[in-house]
């Protein structure tokens, strides 16, 4: 059984609240330019992938660093610290060929779920 957050202590954690950011033992994967594609799962709990680009493919702009993985932590399953990216999908990519050409959105994205597009 997983224990709760106390509700007494929401009030002090917005207000103060904290940094994500952490130091990753490892090399980024990834680096600006590269090619990926957001992996297809399914997660049955708390996750940070959206939807709309699973299985989609696009473009690394930036490496952020380490940060707090939220789909373990959100379970207090730990921080699992790992790189995020800035990551570029194309209108097109996401919602086919009516979509508006010049039209991008750009979401930041764990290593955990994103894979080489190749």
């Amino acid at each position: 059984m997983l224990s709760m957050f106390p509700a007494s202590g929401v009030d002090e954690l917005v207000a103060t609240g904290g940094p994500a950011d952490r130091e990753v033992d490892v090399a980024p994967r990834f680096k600006p330019g590269d090619m990926i594609r957001a992996r297809n799962i399914h997660s049955p709990t708390h996750t940070r992938l959206p939807r709309y680009v699973r299985g989609r493919v696009g473009e690394v702009i930036e490496a952020c660093g380490g940060y707090v993985y939220p789909d373990t932590n959100a379970l207090q399953q730990g921080e699992n610290p790992q790189h995020m990216y800035n990551v570029r999908f194309t209108a097109k990519e996401l919602w086919g060929p009516d979509a508006d050409p010049g039209f991008v959105i750009i979401i930041s994205l764990w290593e955990d779920y994103i894979e080489p597009a190749n």
